[in-house]
């Protein structure tokens, strides 16, 4: 039987007593979902939480940089730098992967609000001429990788896990698309979908919001919620990748096109760093590119956003004319699950909630639904990444933005990161990959057709969206996941001499 005086006292002690406005108008069955959902949040944590969330914010407003130091080059890597190394790397990657010791985790939270759908993000199809969503592509260079890992392998059996985060809203479509769809070859035991926790959106003052007369407003903690999702008893994934064996966990965001899956070479560069916790960066495309940047922040490996920067420091370089700060972070992070263990066990409540200013519908105090004009509240979030602060070794391996880093955010027609320059940059990729494999391109007469220079940079691949081209003069070019992982030769492409025609 529900305890209302008990719940009345303990909203006013936290300044929640709104919650109970409409009380008197619900039926006997609403009143039993409102108890249930006040008796779920702790008022006294949510409390804490905004107070150290606000603190932040206005924290946020000053400038770091008198705390900032570039990244020990003893800690730092690059493909294009160290390509002597890369092969060695990419040898140990596959050894672990292999062995059955890594997995991948996907932090697919996000709805695909701002590309103009409402469906979770993973299932979007930029419009490739294979119809391929971000998910089958994703899932397709799991299949290949393992086939690769394989032949690493005595015994011929490779199982990379993939772990899923959704959230409320994405888990059931999720999982409904990968049934549909037989899980992409895979093995459907080892693709383990699971949702993140939610917190109550609250106004500037921390009043929770009532989504309606019955339940609070509530938003995903953010892609940093995985730590405490990962020990949730009721599928405790943690223990799951323990029970496997894996030791190492690439995780990564949904919306980057050009996601390497388990890359054997950050695993192997990580591996061989004898890192606990790694961050693949891009170099930053110019001194205030809106990207968070990886460095030393007041002793601890942080991201600091580029509001938190001044215009000076950001423009600051090195000898060789390189920025300082220039170790541009996009969400492709290792970790090692001792690592991860200790950081559910013991910092879960030392990570600092973000605060986002949205505007939130809700219901108000005469009980009408408010869809709001202008910002009227906060969801507070964790990152992923604020958990660098507890690694006592770290790593940062810096690559090829062309080759590795095309989000997905904006609609067709946005300034950047829309379907057509991640389009633009799977495309291009491809077509330098099958060049660099030996083969010829020619038109519909068969003439060979002259070697475009790729585009590589942001600015360009900007304009190819813009104008909606595939950009290397017309070519369309697609190289399936399962064909090749990353560009190597496979035996159909030796035995066929691929060659491919121009699309237009």
């Amino acid at each position: 039987m529900a305890d209302w005086e008990a719940v009345q006292a303990s909203l006013v002690a936290h300044n929640q007593d709104h919650l109970l406005k409409f009380l008197p108008e619900l039926d006997e069955g609403r009143k039993a979902e409102l108890y249930a959902d006040i008796r779920g949040v702790d008022f006294a944590r949510l409390g804490r939480y905004f107070a150290k969330a606000r603190q932040s914010l206005s924290n946020c407003q000053e400038k770091k940089d008198e705390l900032l130091k570039p990244l020990d080059s003893s800690i730092y890597g690059s493909t294009a730098r160290d390509t002597a190394h890369s092969t060695r790397w990419a040898d140990t990657g596959l050894r672990v992967i292999s062995e059955n010791k890594v997995a991948v985790l996907l932090l697919a939270g996000g709805q695909g609000t701002r590309l103009g759908v409402n469906y979770p993000k993973g299932m979007y199809d930029v419009d490739l001429p294979s119809g391929k969503t971000l998910y089958q592509l994703q899932a397709e260079r799991i299949v290949k990788l393992q086939s690769l890992a394989a032949s690493q392998s005595d015994d011929k059996d490779v199982t990379i896990p993939w772990y899923i985060m959704t959230s409320e809203h994405t888990k059931e479509p999720t999982e409904k698309f990968f049934e549909e769809h037989n899980h992409f070859g895979l093995t459907p035991e080892n693709v383990v979908i699971f949702e993140q926790n939610t917190l109550p959106t609250l106004d500037f003052e921390g009043r929770v919001f009532l989504a309606e007369k019955h339940r609070m407003s509530r938003a995903p903690d953010g892609n940093g919620g995985l730590y405490a999702a990962l020990v949730q008893p009721e599928h405790d994934i943690l223990k799951d990748m323990q029970d496997r064996g894996v030791l190492y966990v690439h995780v990564y965001c949904v919306d980057n096109i050009l996601v390497k899956m388990a890359d054997p070479v950050f695993v192997g560069f990580c591996v061989e760093k004898g890192a606990e916790c790694g961050a693949k960066v891009v170099k930053k495309a110019s001194p205030t590119e809106r990207v968070g940047v990886v460095c030393e922040c007041d002793g601890k490996y942080q991201v600091v956003e580029y509001s938190e920067i001044s215009q000076k420091t950001a423009e600051k370089r090195n000898n060789d004319g390189n920025l300082t700060f220039s170790a541009g972070n996009i969400c492709n992070h290792f970790f090692t699950t001792q690592f991860l263990g200790r950081v559910c066990r013991d910092h879960v409540d030392d990570l600092v909630h973000h605060v986002a200013r949205k505007k939130i519908p809700h219901v108000n105090d005469e009980g009408q639904r408010v869809e709001p004009e202008k910002q009227n509240g906060v969801k507070m979030e964790k990152f992923v990444f604020d958990v660098f602060q507890f690694a006592k070794r770290f790593a940062v391996l810096e690559v090829l933005r062309e080759e590795e880093f095309s989000p997905l955010k904006n609609a067709l027609g946005g300034d950047k990161d829309t379907p057509a320059t991640a389009r633009a940059a799977l495309l291009d990729l491809h077509y330098r990959q099958v060049l660099a494999a030996g083969a010829v391109f020619v038109d519909e007469d068969g003439r060979r057709l002259p070697l475009i220079p790729h585009r590589n940079s942001t600015i360009d691949r900007q304009e190819l969206g813009k104008r909606g081209s595939h950009g290397n003069g017309g070519v369309v070019c697609e190289v399936s996941p399962l064909l090749s992982y990353n560009g190597e030769v496979t035996t159909m492409w030796r035995h066929n001499n691929y060659s491919a025609p121009n699309k237009g």
